[in-house]
């Protein structure tokens, strides 16, 4: 018997025999549980986002006071005036 009968075998036998009773009350901790982990990926998701989004105010922010763009003013030589 090859190693794929072999299993196809034990899972049908596994299959054939009787199944154990579900507890009542699985249903309603299923749900239970489901909703709490709902609220807890939505609430995640939420708090990534106000990250997110107060993470580009205050680039908005740094960047028009810093003005990062802007050229600073040469400080090695000195101005030409005069001349």
């Amino acid at each position: 018997m090859s190693p794929v009968n072999r299993r196809e075998a034990e899972v049908r036998r596994l299959l054939e025999e009787p199944q154990p009773p579900v507890p009542p009350d699985l249903y309603a901790e299923a749900v239970r549980r489901g909703g709490r982990m709902l609220r807890r990926r939505r609430a995640a998701r939420r708090l990534m986002w106000f990250l997110v989004v107060a993470a580009l105010v205050a680039f908005a922010v740094w960047a028009s006071v810093a003005q990062p763009w802007v050229e600073p003013p040469s400080e090695t030589t000195p101005p030409l005036t005069g001349w």
